[in-house]
């Protein structure tokens, strides 16, 4: 069996193409993950120090009162 050729085959554009920096739309998208992931991160931490510091029966009435509060 003969050994087809790449006519079939994508060829590129260029031989010159460069690999380009990420865009400033991918870099701010990025830290906006990041920042995301860190306030998730302090939300969380400060609901457990409101757990160990005032209970479970405490802690649920004082984020309903706040919930409360915003309607």
């Amino acid at each position: 069996m003969p050994v087809q050729s790449d006519r079939r085959m994508a060829k590129p554009i260029s031989a010159d193409q460069q690999v380009t920096a990420p865009s400033l739309a991918r870099k701010a998208s990025a830290i906006a993950a990041a920042g995301g992931a860190a306030l998730g991160a302090v939300l969380l931490l400060a609901a457990v120090v409101l757990w160990f510091r005032y209970g479970s029966t405490v802690f649920f009435e004082t984020i309903v009162a706040g919930i409360a509060g915003c309607f």
